[in-house]
């Protein structure tokens, strides 16, 4: 019996063609006994088969076409509903147009009853509908939900993630864990079922729903767009006991659409870090690189690769990844070239310190577009190399601006940082002075040079991130300098989108500051990782205070005190700042002029030359 039933099983589509006959014939049967009050007239008789196989051929053509042969029979949705309604109207309309035409012109449809039309497209309708939702009834109605004995795990979410999640478990024959129900922050989630999977209550509820369902995972199926829920949930989820807590990723990194089992990860200090996202104007990018020539300098980094990574789903007409890093950019080349069109990318081998070199480039391929992200950005390594931050954060800056200038290139988009908003580190005054310096060639010719500040990325290379995963891996110390040193965090992708769109809405001249949410104590996020990788703070892995490294600040501002916040844009998340005392073309040229003999004197008086240059 088993072995017929495996065999059924795998021709579903075949099982549920010869019922759907079946049934289309017991309709137009029931159909003409309604009409005839129970019998079926002899004129009748003979042509029935013939009624029935066009009738039986035109719904199985319809209902194929709508691949309704092809469908999870336990989760049947309202979509596969519609798609029936749709396939059984048309074929049914389709036999009404033959009838009517045939039964004025032939004796084989002669005197056919208009009423059996309409009486067998509604019996075709309850019939077909009922055979593909008698399973989900049986779950939801009768079994009142499936069950398992596979261990047991609670859903945070009862929206599309949350539904599309528990399809998928409850679909998987080996399944390694079973929903036993949902929690939802909305109220008008409470009490709804999700194929048999009830809404149990709120977050709130969860510690109490875990104890008297014995739950053992939690899986958080939210938008990372609820990102406050997310963090509550986590929490709460650890403190009612659940040591294994994972999430889905971001929709859009579902290539077909759809939760996969495989596609459930563990929670990172990225999803806890993460903010409610920015509502960007996708069109103004779009319309600022499509079919643009676009170069990004420091291309192999985190925050130009990722820009990289961005542009070129914007179809640019080409896409410059212009970096030192060979390595680095083999590497993004050959990621890109596997999803865009290999003649839309190319990797150039360059330093932005090479002046002639960068001059030629430029000239060469004339871009639209330039987002410079190339500098060096480590602030400790930069104090005790101070002479490398000037020659490529400042220098190397100018010789891409001016040879955009140059060049014609219509917009110029400096990457800068928090850091260089009262700058104490090498690292920070050499990206003020990039600042001053594209604010100070805007007015020059028709280059529109804008910049755009933001504070530390999740993730990035140098971030303590990264640092703390390697440190918690092999169980030694986690290194914070100071226990109220506090930074602003945001996310690669969210960084680097607020950076285009600033470049596009931006006329020239001004200083963009993201707005990074609040600053988040960095002692907080080391004991948040050693949790999340099952351990307790200063019990399995102690945290160790080395004292404030040179450059560094324990605060990070947002406005210096030379500027003012002109007020929130138009653009969510968007500051523009304006400096009060922004130095002119002539300042800025007799400023560099200083700085580079001061360079070539010493390391030490270039920093003091750093420091007469911003005040």
């Amino acid at each position: 019996m088993a072995n017929i039933y495996q065999y059924l099983r795998g021709r579903k589509a075949i099982v549920f063609g010869l019922a759907d006959i079946a049934l289309i014939a017991l309709g137009l049967w029931l159909a003409f006994l309604l009409r005839f009050d129970g019998t079926l007239p002899l004129e009748y008789q003979g042509r029935f088969l013939y009624y029935f196989l066009i009738l039986a051929a035109l719904n199985i053509a319809a209902l194929s076409s709508n691949r309704l042969y092809s469908f999870s029979w336990e989760f049947v949705s309202l979509r596969e509903l519609n798609k029936l309604f749709l396939s059984v109207t048309y074929a049914n309309a389709v036999f009404a147009i033959i009838v009517f035409i045939a039964r004025e012109n032939t004796a084989f449809f002669a005197g056919f009853p208009r009423s059996v039309i309409f009486i067998t497209y509604f019996l075709n309708l309850i019939f077909l509908g009922a055979i593909r939702i008698a399973k989900r009834v049986w779950h939801e109605i009768v079994k009142k939900g499936p069950v398992s004995d596979a261990p047991r795990a609670l859903i945070v979410g009862a929206g599309p993630e949350g539904e599309q999640l528990i399809r998928v478990l409850l679909k998987s024959d080996k399944a390694q864990i079973f929903p036993i129900g949902i929690v939802d922050h909305r109220p008008e989630k409470q009490g709804v079922t999700l194929h048999g999977i009830r809404v149990l209550g709120t977050v709130l509820n969860l510690p109490k729903i875990v104890k008297d369902n014995n739950v053992e995972h939690v899986i958080i199926a939210l938008a990372s767009a609820e990102a406050d829920v997310i963090k509550n949930a986590t929490k709460t989820a650890r403190e009612a006991g659940i040591k294994d807590i994972k999430i889905i990723p971001e929709t859009h990194e579902l290539l077909s659409g759809r939760v996969s089992l495989a596609d459930v990860r563990e929670i990172e200090i990225e999803d806890l870090l993460g903010r409610n996202p920015a509502k960007l104007e996708t069109e103004k990018i779009a319309e600022f690189v499509k079919d643009k020539i676009v170069l990004v300098t420091g291309a192999a980094g985190s925050i130009g690769s990722e820009i990289a990574r961005q542009v070129a789903g914007f179809q640019p007409k080409k896409l410059i990844l212009l970096d030192f890093n060979e390595s680095g950019v083999y590497d993004l080349h050959m990621e890109l070239i596997r999803s865009y069109p290999v003649e839309m990318l190319q990797p150039v081998i360059a330093n932005i310190s090479d002046r002639s070199k960068i001059f030629s480039l430029v000239k060469n391929w004339k871009p639209d577009v330039i987002f410079h992200a190339a500098a060096y950005k480590h602030v400790p390594l930069m104090e005790e190399y101070p002479e490398e931050a000037v020659q490529t954060n400042v220098f190397g800056t100018l010789n891409v601006a001016e040879a955009a200038m140059e060049a014609g290139v219509p917009k110029f988009v400096l990457i800068s940082t928090d850091k260089a908003i009262r700058p104490v580190s090498v690292m920070g005054k050499t990206k003020r002075v990039a600042e001053v310096i594209v604010q100070g060639l805007n007015s020059e010719n028709k280059t529109k040079f804008v910049s755009v500040r933001f504070g530390n990325v999740i993730g990035s290379r140098g971030s303590v991130v990264p640092l703390f995963k390697e440190q918690i891996k092999s169980r030694s110390p986690v290194t914070v300098t100071h226990p109220e040193m506090t930074r602003y965090f945001m996310t690669i992708p969210e960084a680097t989108l607020l950076v285009m769109e600033a470049g596009a809405v931006g006329s020239g001249g001004e200083i963009f500051m993201l707005d990074m949410g609040k600053p988040v104590k960095i002692a907080d996020v080391a004991k948040e990782m050693i949790r999340l990788a099952g351990f307790t703070p200063d019990l399995d892995v102690p945290i160790v205070f080395t004292g404030i490294r040179p450059g560094e600040k324990i605060f990070e501002e947002i406005f210096s005190d030379d500027e003012k916040q002109v007020g929130r844009t138009q653009w969510d998340k968007i500051f523009i700042t304006k400096n009060e005392k922004s130095k002119d073309a002539n300042l800025v040229k007799s400023g560099l002029e200083t700085l580079s003999k001061e360079l070539r004197n010493s390391p030490q008086a270039a920093v003091k030359a750093l420091d007469n240059f911003i005040v």
